[in-house]
């Protein structure tokens, strides 16, 4: 290799890096191009004999380094392979953007003046630069091949001449500059939605125009709706799309009733949140003789009234899920189909589509059968009303209830002995007064009543996947949305097994799936009640895949089910009321659907499934933050949930709020990040922060426009 020399530039002197750098612009800007030396030496007009020379040892080394490729007769040319790659940009507001390859790798890091003003989430192609020796990968945006959203909300800062939308998020680093008269009426401190126009390439800052003002900063409606659209989420329903949804008939004719079969005379009821308005599904249950009983799951036949390609069928795809933030749900459906007609409210007629089981004593599944049906149901249970009647064994329809959970528990029991993994998270609950302030926080655990309706929907959506997914083997199983969950990550199982290891816990992190899943399932029985638990769950929830849909079925690993979809809430998700048209297509013997359209629709269902649990962990958050900011400088004992080379996470154990400890706060010593042990050390007093530890906080600052706290210690 040749050493650095230093060269004239033309007749001037220059430098190998400068050299190199004009010669890597050339070859990347220019990708399809190849050059002999000569062509080289003409096109960056290097005149002089050691230049040329120069030249053609940075051109060896690019070889070497797989940057260049040596053509027929003597012609160098960027080496595309590896070089040009598609993907996703990641923009960060402290400027350490990053790229996503498509075909998967480790993220590429775009300096800002690299980035060509891609924003966050758009699709682009890069440029690898050349690599230095003890640098990591490099790459810069030469094409913008696909925008995402370029809408951002956030406070307007209005003064005489223009405005400025001052951002919370952490994808932008400068305010967007907005001129007087794209404002649309917004004034000083209001919450807006700015869509960015333009960027020019010379200008510090992105130019916008306000598409939506969303009310003054703080009010509960504003906030909320700034959540949804900082996510992208509809806040408002379409009026034509309502107007449609008016128009639609809730009256059942004489044909319904001539082709269903006919469950009105039978025990039926719902069990649901006691808040909840949307009642996707009913259980009946009669004795058949002695030993067998026929349980109904019934679902509300949401495809009978929303037609695919219908204006209701459209919004719902965009939509794809009902959103649930702290204090209201935005649904998927328009509120007379989702409360009303489709709802299976009590005393009410109502058209369901139904799996109906005959079950003997031992929860076995004798026979069963998918049809449409009229139901009506007997009683709407609130989750807490009917684990009063398994408790105390008395109370409304109490023998079909205890029956029923009698079933649902063998269920279980065989479900978990086949491999099913049992994550029993808390959920954090708030109490909200009319005007949306937290006046407490409570959690919601899952009991046995959850647990009874939660096992008889597993069985209908199992059955019902099963039904089209088991086909004979010489037999192609037709087109149909699955939901599907992959084995764990080995790298992160690896990574589960020495955390635990702290607290005196193992797992096997390799083995069938069956012995992983069951080390996992006594993991988590042995940690239940102890301090580390909810530490412990997360740390193993974070090992595991993401279930998402999928026409292409693996199966699902956290539940054991080789065969499983989404059959039982239509009202709320997209992929169950496909499930419903191409189930009812195929027991009418009709032909396999077309897969790119429903393996699209099913990539789709999994963003925005993601994307609304996105939305609503920002709104728990937001509620966190409102709550703490009454207790300023109250001090809580904590948990060390989070270590970060920036600060402690602490979890405080009465309510769950999470907030941070920034190492400025953690006294008077210089603190080493130990990724592997998840801790902080001490240089000169050696005081060591480790993940699970318990600690006494102060709340010093609550942040509403960053939904942020800050804690310091107590001690």
């Amino acid at each position: 290799m040749a050493k650095k020399k230093k060269e004239k530039k033309g007749g001037k002197r220059m430098k190998k890096k400068e050299l190199a750098e004009m010669i890597i612009n050339q070859f990347q800007f220019n990708p399809t191009e190849s050059y002999s030396l000569k062509q080289l030496y003409l096109t960056l007009k290097l005149t002089t004999h050691p230049l040329k020379m120069l030249c053609a040892d940075i051109i060896e080394e690019m070889v070497e380094d797989n940057f260049l490729i040596l053509e027929d007769k003597g012609h160098f040319k960027l080496n595309e392979q590896g070089q040009i790659m598609t993907g996703t940009f990641i923009r960060k507001s402290n400027g350490k953007n990053s790229f996503i390859p498509d075909e998967g790798g480790e993220p590429i890091f775009i300096a800002e003046r690299n980035s060509a003003h891609a924003m966050n989430n758009d699709k682009v192609k890069i440029a690898l630069c050349a690599k230095c020796k003890k640098r990591s990968l490099e790459g810069q945006v030469i094409e913008i091949i696909e925008k995402a959203n370029t809408n951002f909300v956030g406070k307007l800062k209005v003064s005489k001449n223009y405005a400025f939308l001052l951002t919370e998020t952490n994808t932008l680093a400068n305010d967007i500059f907005i001129p007087k008269d794209k404002l649309k009426g917004g004034k000083d401190g209001d919450k807006a939605v700015v869509k960015i126009t333009e960027w020019p390439e010379e200008a510090k800052n992105p130019f916008g125009e306000v598409i939506d003002i969303l009310g003054q900063a703080g009010d509960n409606n504003t906030e909320m709706h700034a959540i949804l659209a900082e996510y992208g989420l509809p806040y408002t329903y379409p009026q034509s799309v309502e107007a449609a949804a008016e128009k639609l008939s809730g009256e059942i004719t004489p044909e319904d009733y001539a082709e269903r079969e006919d469950f009105r005379d039978v025990t039926t009821f719902t069990i649901d949140p006691k808040d909840a308005k949307d009642f996707d599904d009913a259980l009946s249950i009669r004795k058949l003789k002695s030993g067998l009983w026929e349980v109904g799951v019934h679902i509300a036949d949401v495809s009978h009234y929303v037609h695919e390609g219908s204006a209701i069928d459209k919004e719902a795809v965009k939509r794809a899920t009902s959103v649930y933030l702290v204090d209201r749900t935005i649904p998927m459906l328009p509120e007379r189909l989702c409360n009303f007609i489709c709802s299976l409210r009590p005393d009410e007629e109502k058209l369901a589509y139904s799996v109906i089981f005959d079950m003997n004593e031992n929860a076995e599944v004798r026979d069963y059968r998918i049809v449409h049906t009229v139901v009506k149901s007997n009683r709407r249970f609130a989750y807490e009303e009917a684990q009063e009647i398994i408790e105390t064994q008395q109370g409304d329809y109490c023998e079909e209830v205890l029956e029923l959970n009698k079933l649902a528990q063998i269920l279980r029991k065989k479900r978990l002995a086949a491999g099913a993994i049992n994550f029993d998270r808390v959920e954090v609950k708030f109490e909200i007064d009319e005007n949306g302030k937290p006046l407490s926080v409570y959690f919601k655990e899952s009991k046995e009543a959850n647990k009874l309706i939660e096992e008889f929907m597993l069985l209908a959506n199992r059955t019902v996947a099963e039904h089209i997914g088991k086909v004979p083997k010489n037999k192609k199983p037709k087109v149909f949305p699955y939901r599907i969950h992959d084995l764990p990550d080995p790298d992160k199982l690896d990574n589960l097994s020495q955390f635990i290891a702290r607290f005196g816990y193992k797992i096997r992190t390799s083995g069938s799936k069956i012995e992983v899943s069951k080390s996992i399932n006594r993991l988590l029985a042995d940690i239940e009640g102890k301090k580390e638990q909810n530490l412990v769950e997360t740390v193993s929830l974070r090992a595991m895949q993401k279930a998402r849909y999928s026409i292409y079925n693996i199966g699902h690993y956290g539940l054991a089910f080789d065969y499983y979809t989404h059959f039982t809430s239509p009202i709320r998700r997209y992929p169950d009321l496909m499930v419903h048209r191409l189930l009812t297509r195929y027991l009418a013997g009709g032909r396999t659907a077309q897969a790119d359209k429903y393996e699209n629709l099913c990539e789709h269902s999994s963003a925005m499934e993601q994307t609304a649990a996105s939305a609503e962990r920002a709104s728990i958050k937001y509620k966190q933050v409102e709550f703490m900011s009454e207790h300023i400088g109250t001090v809580f004992d904590g948990v060390i949930s989070g270590v970060t080379e920036w600060g402690l996470y602490v979890e405080v154990n009465e309510n769950k709020c999470e907030g941070m400890i920034s190492m400025r706060d953690l006294g008077n010593d210089y603190y080493e990040f130990d990724e592997k042990n998840y801790c902080l050390i001490g240089r000169r007093h050696h005081q060591k922060f480790s993940l699970g530890d318990p600690v006494k906080i102060k709340v010093a600052r609550a942040n509403l426009e960053k939904k942020q706290l800050d804690y310091i210690l107590a001690e």
